[in-house]
């Protein structure tokens, strides 16, 4: 298990076909003012890639624009909701289709309303993580190897927890819902970035 550093973008051919753990490291939660730092990439083969992408850089980034715009290759998210909308704002690609562990925690652990990453970690794969360089300063001119391996590890277990809870939305009956949800979400991360954040378009009032 390694994790890659790289400037600006990612070198081409270093991951495998199929699905890849995607998640994105800010200046902050509001996505026009708060710039994209690093994008994490994962093809769940035991490596981790972190792109770091400097003050005033142009997101050109063609190797990893093609890979979050292949309308064939599906995206894992935790809370993927916040990661397409900063990709689609600043890399101008729209990263579906998308799998988002966090909703489907969200419809399958009805029995808690812990669904951070950290807890299904360590319930779904046996793991633990830390999650203390959350709001470290993602523009720094150096990331710490702390920050490093902070940013690898939100991509590090999506694969296994997709599997396991895939496995539990069959047993309960809930996996067209579960699609259907994932359908929807880079349209409500679209929506996000169109000034409708906060606004439930569904509700009465």
């Amino acid at each position: 298990m390694t994790v890659y550093f790289h400037e600006e973008d990612l070198p081409d051919g270093v991951l495998a076909d199929g699905p890849v753990a995607v998640d994105t490291e800010t200046m902050g939660l509001l996505t026009p003012r708060d710039r994209l730092c690093v994008v994490q990439i994962s093809d769940g083969q035991g490596d981790e890639h972190l792109v770091r992408f400097a003050p005033g850089s142009d997101y050109a980034a063609p190797n990893l624009k093609k890979i979050l715009g292949d309308p064939e290759r599906l995206k894992l998210y935790h809370f993927g909701r916040f990661d397409i909308a900063a990709i689609q704002h600043y890399l101008g690609v729209l990263a579906a289709p998308a799998y988002c562990t966090k909703i489907a925690s969200r419809l399958i652990r009805t029995y808690t309303d812990r669904h951070g990453l950290k807890e299904l970690v360590r319930e779904l794969a046996g793991q633990e993580i830390s999650k203390q360089q959350q709001s470290s300063d993602w523009g720094a001119p150096q990331l710490s190897d702390a920050q490093k391996e902070y940013a690898a590890s939100d991509v590090r277990y999506l694969h296994v927890l997709r599997a396991e809870l895939d496995r539990r939305l069959a047993r309960e009956g809930r996996t067209q819902l579960a699609q259907a949800c994932f359908d929807f979400l880079p349209h409500r991360a679209v929506l996000d970035l169109a000034g409708w954040p906060e606004t439930d378009i569904f509700a009465h009032i």
